[in-house]
């Protein structure tokens, strides 16, 4: 089969990598860099690279495909369902604002039972649980601050 421009930047490219890598003498790194510019057949690129790692692998044209390594597979999309627990933690935390800070505890309540949870059946969500833990705890220490704050105001108008 006939090389292409491509085959032969890829054979240049395993050529330049293994005289980066002390694998091959610069005068015969010289002369396999000039061979393979003049290569017309993958078989003679194949001959240039053959004894250094990462060479240009040949393509079956029919046939099963090579197999890939799982390092190299698209990633899977997540099948584990998400925490219901840490849903409601998180919706619980930002209606907190709006509520004036009722549903603070039942954020932070859920937030740990979530998280709880995820650790143990592996469910995802420990963001979610994680926001309403973080939005539920900052609404109960407001209200906390707020009456700490009305004490001081009326032990001082006594």
């Amino acid at each position: 089969m006939r090389a292409s421009h491509a085959d032969r930047e890829r054979a240049v490219d395993v050529l330049k990598a293994g005289f980066a890598e002390g694998r091959l003498p610069q005068q015969e790194y010289e002369q396999r860099i000039g061979r393979a510019y003049q290569a017309q057949t993958q078989a003679e690129l194949q001959m240039l690279v053959a004894d250094l790692p990462q060479g240009p692998m040949p393509q079956p044209q029919f046939g099963p495909p090579p197999a890939v390594p799982q390092t190299f597979m698209p990633v899977q999309p997540m099948t584990a369902p998400t925490n219901g627990s840490a849903t409601g933690a998180l919706v619980c935390g930002i209606l907190a604002p709006v509520t004036w800070g009722l549903t603070s505890i039942p954020a932070v309540i859920l937030g740990h039972k979530a998280r709880a949870e995820i650790r143990r059946t592996g469910e995802r969500g420990d963001g979610q649980a994680v926001a309403g833990l973080v939005l539920g705890w900052l609404g109960i220490s407001g209200w906390l601050l707020f009456f700490i704050l009305m004490v001081f105001v009326g032990a001082a108008n006594l």
